[in-house]
């Protein structure tokens, strides 16, 4: 074996194969994949190699019809076919909830690029003629590009080009350990000789957890065993080929809870099993003797699926089964793959945790290659990098998100849902207290973070729908409390890191695009990418000429913690600490916080001592080495104060106690997102996403080009000089039954201009509000648009951004 290459890949699945073909096509030929038996020997050679692209995601669609365009390609390149077959894919609604989701999705797909339409019941007939006429069918969502290829055959294909192209793969040759080298690359330590590689790839499938315990990495995911039958021959899908009829689509139907596709004259029925019937694998390893092996048959674990299946399409049960296919495959807490950059490690890669690494290894290895070869994956990657999860992963916790989540794979997607297994895992203090005034909670990082409160702890009862809910009474008059009186949010699981060493300042300043604040000060600034694109954003506290207190979105802890410590000097000039577990976090706001909060601090509030976007340290309470922060996300006059954490109780307690005079009440994340939609404030991965610069998103006034040289400044130079080709605006809409959520696409005169961002119905005006990307010439206030919303073109209109208190009169109060 070679001793040096540019890249190693350790595992030869469709994963694996794909980044490597994807390295040889971006011009790096200098890569090795190392496969412990033959290729395609894991979950690829046993997989059902379905193709689907229904994901209520920009960028995840745009991913997966990516997979789909790929495996084309390279059956073009090859000359000859790998099995891919787009017969399409039908989904049928039998329930309000389901017809809902189809819905809401059908306006996201034209801007997302994914061919896809919704159709009668009659039409769901005629697409799938052997599905029983049901009075409940509502409607169905048909995907006409959707389909399966032979997942050996697309494996093989792709390593047969990226051979041809000068990579190559070596099987029957174990990676047995890996050392980090002082330059940043690796020594793979393999069953044949060593080999040092600048990048190092992990695309192990099943052996993903055990193998990356050899680095240290305790990875979110864990195989589930998942099966599927085939039939003998079918007489009536016999009888419909000698007519020469098409193939018929893909059906699943939520009644049976199942796949059913066409297999050469044969039924292949794949049932998704229920949380309480579905197997883990391999929790604490591989078995030693397990290779390209099967798993017993579990009829038990889908017998409900198997029947329903049958009354829904009796042809299905005409004839006899011929094989079982039963093996194990990962799984992750969210069902998405973990890619991207190893959280703590130069020149690490994932490609692991993969659900499905036919429908996910194409646009994986595009993505990876293009991010090892140039820095940029070329799109926002953030729903499935592997820094998404936090601290909070542990091995009991992994596998009970893992059941839940895939015990619920053929369950609607509905927004505001909060599933309830492994939680809660995480409180603050303030936990049972909150919860006894009614707290509905969700989750950031780990952590319950509350969501609404009802008046009463036995009306909290949690609830999630596509159209207007009996709490949003509730949410309405949290709105109110904090725009006419105050209101307290419990936010302790935010991100907090301090910044502090002798060349604090000046690394900050080449880091983050706005200008560094003064001491006693804050500035809202982004981190930039080299391309101009928005990484992360902070809140910087500024306490002294080289001690900084950075803020930021509790989901990115892990991301925002493992990118900045990349950048660290090597020389200890600078140290970076993560101070999120040990600091709590409440918000005040509203036109009455000053009264409440001064009764409780010996700091002078007034406007004069404490003007707005101002920090000072002080006791609150009986609480000292409180951090007050004169800022606050709804738009109100506020403070956040920032205590260690054995303080959360007694502060939230004290506060709600003295507020209760003025009208004060607690209030969550939905009141939250309505308030901060209203002033047009931007949200991390939403506005703030990785695809996007801080120019494109109206956001140019937090960046200051003249101020010296800091990360992405040149691209962001470069755009400000050619001017932009998308630009944020703020959208009114009226209001309905359902709202604008996100994704959906936008159109000027039944033409496609944008897409929505984040939207949702704002309590204080009584309307929808949403902010888009549109193209620039739409973007100037009256401007008549349309968005579609739960598949009607609703009229709505571009305004200013900032509908509520445009000049910030009320936070500088």
């Amino acid at each position: 074996m070679k001793s040096h290459a540019k890249v190693v890949i350790v595992g030869g699945g469709c994963v694996g194969v794909s980044v490597l073909y994807g390295l040889a096509r971006h011009g790096c030929s200098d890569a090795i994949l190392l496969e412990k038996s033959q290729l395609t020997a894991g979950s690829t050679w046993h997989a059902a190699g379905l193709l689907v692209t229904f994901a209520r995601s920009t960028n995840i669609s745009k991913m997966t019809m990516e997979t789909i365009r790929l495996y084309k390609d390279v059956e073009d390149r090859l000359g000859v076919s790998c099995g891919l077959r787009q017969v399409g894919q039908l989904r049928v609604a039998n329930t309000q909830e389901r017809w809902d989701e189809f819905q809401s999705y059908i306006g996201i797909a034209e801007q997302a690029g994914v061919p896809a339409q919704l159709v009668t019941p009659s039409k769901v007939l005629e697409l799938a003629p052997l599905l029983s006429p049901n009075p409940n069918i509502i409607g169905g969502l048909f995907h006409p590009e959707d389909g399966y290829v032979n997942p050996s055959d697309i494996t093989m294909g792709m390593a047969k080009l990226a051979q041809e192209m000068g990579a190559k793969f070596r099987q029957n040759t174990t990676a047995q350990g890996y050392a980090q080298l002082p330059e940043g690359g690796w020594h793979v330590h393999t069953s044949d000789g060593d080999i040092k590689c600048e990048h190092l790839v992990f695309a192990t499938g099943n052996y993903a957890r055990e193998n990356a315990k050899r680095v240290g990495l305790d990875l979110p995911c864990i195989p589930i065993v998942h099966q599927y039958w085939t039939t003998e021959l079918v007489p009536e899908l016999m009888r419909r080929k000698a007519e020469g009829s098409k193939e018929l689509p893909i059906l699943r139907d939520e009644d049976y809870g199942a796949y059913l596709r066409e297999d050469v004259g044969k039924f292949q029925f794949g049932p998704y099993e229920f949380e309480e019937d579905l197997k883990l694998f391999a929790i604490d390893g591989v078995p030693k003797n397990f290779g390209a092996d099967l798993l017993p048959e579990d009829f038990d674990a889908v017998a409900f699926q198997w029947e329903r299946a049958v009354e829904r399409v009796p042809a299905l049960g005409s004839v006899g089964i011929k094989a079982n296919t039963r093996g194990p495959f990962q799984m992750t807490p969210d069902e998405l793959p973990l890619c991207g950059p190893a959280p703590g490690f130069q020149n690490l890669w994932l490609a692991e945790g993969v659900p499905g690494g036919i429908l996910w290894g194409g646009t994986m290895g595009e993505r990876l290659a293009r991010w090892i070869v140039s820095g940029d994956p070329g799109m926002d990657m953030s729903e499935l990098d592997s820094r998404r999860f936090g601290e909070n992963v542990t091995k009991r916790w992994t596998a009970d998100k893992v059941k839940e989540t895939w015990g619920r794979h053929m369950h609607a997607r509905v927004p505001g849902e909060d599933l309830a297994g492994a939680r809660p895992q995480k409180t603050v203090p303030s936990y049972d207290l909150l919860t006894s005034k009614g707290a509905v909670w969700t989750t950031f990082n780990g952590y319950e973070f509350p969501r609404w409160f009802a008046p009463s702890r036995e009306l909290a009862i949690p609830e999630h729908s596509f159209r207007r809910t009996n709490h949003m009474k509730f949410v309405e008059a949290e709105v109110r409390a904090v725009r006419e009186a105050a209101g307290l949010l419990e936010m302790s699981p935010m991100t907090k890191f301090y910044v502090r060493g002798p060349a604090a300042a000046k690394w900050l300043d080449g880091i983050l695009a706005n200008a560094l604040p003064k001491i006693g000060r804050i500035s809202l600034s982004l981190a930039c990418n080299t391309r101009g694109q928005i990484d992360a954003e902070y809140t910087v506290v500024r306490y002294s000429e080289n001690w900084f207190y950075l803020v930021s979105t509790p989901n990115g802890r892990n991301y925002n913690y493992d990118q900045l410590s990349r950048l660290l000097p090597r020389d200890g000039s600078v140290v970076l600490e993560d101070v999120s577990e040990a600091m709590g976090v409440v918000a005040i706001a509203g036109p009455k916080s000053r009264e409440i909060l001064q009764s409780l601090t010996d700091n002078n509030l007034s406007n004069e001592t404490f003007p707005w976007l101002s920090a000072r340290l002080g006791e609150v309470g009986y609480a000292r080495d409180v951090h007050l922060l004169r800022v606050s996300y709804s738009g109100e006059l506020g403070w956040e104060l920032h205590h260690p954490i054995g303080y959360n109780r007694h502060l939230v307690d004290l506060i709600l106690v003295a507020g209760e005079r003025y009208g004060m009440k607690p209030f969550g994340a939905e009141a939250l997102e309505s308030l901060r939609l209203e002033k047009s404030y931007r949200a991390i991965h939403r506005e703030l996403a990785r695809d996007l610069t801080p120019l494109e998103v109206g956001l140019s006034r937090f960046v200051k080009l003249n101020k010296g040289e800091f990360i992405g400044r040149s691209a962001l130079q470069k755009q400000a000089e050619t001017g932009l080709s998308r630009t944020l605006v703020t959208l009114k809409l009226p209001a309905g039954d359902t709202s604008v959520i996100a994704h959906e696409s936008v159109y000027a005169a039944g033409q496609l201009v944008g897409r929505v961002t984040s939207g949702g119905f704002s309590y204080h005006f009584g309307h929808d509000i949403a902010m888009a990307l549109v193209l620039p010439e739409k973007a100037v206030p009256g401007t008549q648009l349309q968005v579609n919303v739960h598949n009607e073109l609703r009229q709505a209109t571009v305004v200013e951004d900032s509908m509520y208190d445009p000049t910030n009169l009320r936070a500088r109060l």
